[in-house]
């Protein structure tokens, strides 16, 4: 099904610095190297804060090349230096906002509204990057899905999962309950709601937001006291890809914040991220496939402090802040316990002499970690929320830079059950991935983004081809990769010219 005759002449990397897996196939598609299989793991392979690694390790030199070529781009370093005081007083007055406002800060909506969304929700949502869409599933029915995948689990002990010794998010990808849950049509309806809050400046993007694509990610039952699954705030979709040229620079998705206007930077538009390329390292656990917005789907009932999701909703601040961070340093240290004004004041910060390859909270293979020592003007303690009291039906979404985090002690009583589905437009380089992912659920194997091994290829009950069929519609199938696109109803000549690519690669 897939061709490897396609090949460009841009290489994002030496094959010297590819993984060393097993078995695994290099391909260039869409002019990016993509690997074919990666090497056995868990989710903790995403985040060095749960795979033993260390951030005092420093990145190569060339990263301090990297910075050099961004600092060019504005006019000149007061611009920089400018930009960056505009940005911490804004964060000042917008942190005093998040404290006031926490229990009500992230905007909700019922399913059944989806056609009629209020201006409020619109506009908190578009300014706060994150939302809860109520009964997306039937309770009974979301409900049921734990019980299915559990009853998997059972049958099949040698699951994978992640802690090995007390497991709480299991790396399973093709269980009848995620697959019904996928291609449930509610889903797909709530995921085109989402994405169309995105538009483009070029009306030849080839981009489709009308067909949700399939993304099959792992599911969680994360049951009261663990503190093994504890993930600090963080951002997914690669990290040192976001300063680099061949990564997000690819798209000049950033440039508007390296340029010394991080005003006029817009989350929104979907134009530039087509071509970014957010994981130049292909570690074990990168996203390589554009989501738009990450998210998940209960299973259980959850609060604040039972095991669930807080998120930042400071939004577009907290991306130009961290962008920004790797660029300045303060003239004092910080006091041994606390960030006193005085620290955080504009005039104890500079722009660093010389230049460093310095990163904070990034590691090629991993995704961006923020802390308080190394981002400290986000005041992460105070400004990370929690989503408010979820419903088993209820979905949750963030957009793809929103900073979010899991309670690192789940103080509940009852399991926080979830399963990650993200948004994902057509695209391209996503329609590329369904190629390579449609073969790996006929494998029975990992999909293409996640951790290798024979995952459940060989578990008792695996769905196939022809349950797919049996419990999705058209569009579901079309987002798996299993029916043609309807070119008729493209809006824009890039939308037609995408869906017309999807399906002759698919083989329709």
């Amino acid at each position: 099904m897939l061709s490897t005759t396609r090949t460009t002449s841009l290489k994002l990397r030496p094959r010297s610095l590819w993984p060393a897996v097993s078995q695994c196939q290099h391909l260039f598609l869409t002019g990016r190297t993509v690997t074919e299989c990666k090497k056995d793991g868990d989710i903790s392979s995403v985040f060095r804060s749960l795979s033993g690694g260390s951030h005092a390790e420093s990145l190569p030199p060339r990263f301090a090349d990297v910075k050099r070529s961004l600092l060019a781009r504005a006019q000149n370093r007061d611009v920089l230096y400018a930009s960056w005081n505009r940005l911490l007083q804004r964060l000042q007055e917008d942190i005093r906002i998040i404290r006031d406002k926490r229990p009500t800060i992230i905007p909700e909506i019922q399913f059944s509204d989806l056609d009629k969304p209020s201006s409020d929700f619109s506009k908190a949502f578009k300014k706060r990057g994150v939302a809860v869409i109520r009964n997306v599933v039937p309770e009974k029915e979301a409900r049921s899905y734990k019980e299915d995948a559990e009853k998997y689990i059972a049958a099949n002990p040698s699951t994978r999962a992640f802690p090995p010794h007390d497991p709480q998010v299991f790396e399973l990808y093709w269980s009848r309950p995620q697959l019904t849950a996928r291609a449930h049509p509610n889903m797909i309806k709530t995921q085109r709601f989402l994405m169309s809050y995105y538009q483009s400046s070029n009306p030849d993007a080839e981009c489709s937001t009308q067909n949700p694509l399939m993304y099959a990610d792992r599911l969680r039952i994360r049951q009261p006291g663990d503190a093994g699954f504890a993930l600090g705030p963080h951002v997914d979709g690669g990290s040192v890809e976001r300063w680099e040229p061949e990564g997000y620079g690819r798209g000049r998705v950033y440039d508007k914040i390296f340029d010394g206007a991080w005003e006029d930077f817009d989350p929104w538009e979907l134009s530039t991220r087509l071509d970014a390329v957010s994981d130049l390292y292909q570690g074990a656990g990168a996203c390589s496939m554009f989501r738009m917005f990450q998210g998940w789907l209960s299973m259980s009932y959850t609060g604040p402090h039972e095991g669930t999701l807080l998120v930042n909703p400071l939004f577009n601040l907290t991306t130009a802040y961290y962008l920004l961070r790797p660029f300045f340093t303060p003239k004092h240290s910080p006091p041994a316990t606390s960030f006193s004004p005085e620290f955080l004041d504009p005039h104890n910060w500079t722009l660093e002499n010389p230049i460093t390859p310095d990163l904070q909270g990034s590691s090629p293979g991993h995704c961006q970690e923020l802390r308080p020592r190394w981002h400290p003007h986000l005041d992460l303690p105070n400004t990370m929320v929690h989503v408010p009291r979820i419903a088993p039906g209820d979905y949750v979404a963030w957009h793809c830079d929103t900073i979010h985090a899991v309670d690192a002690l789940h103080r509940g009583k009852r399991d926080s059950s979830v399963m990650y589905i993200p948004a994902c437009p057509t695209t391209r380089a996503n329609l590329d991935y369904v190629v390579r992912q449609r073969r790996c659920f006929e494998q029975g194997i990992p999909a293409p983004d996640f951790p290798g091994g024979k995952g459940e290829s060989e578990h008792v009950g695996r769905p196939g081809i022809q349950e797919l069929k049996d419990i999705s519609e058209v569009d579901g199938l079309r987002g798996a990769g299993y029916a043609p696109f309807d070119v008729v109803t493209a809006t824009s000549r890039g939308e037609a010219a995408v869906l017309a690519y999807g399906s002759k690669l698919l083989g329709f």
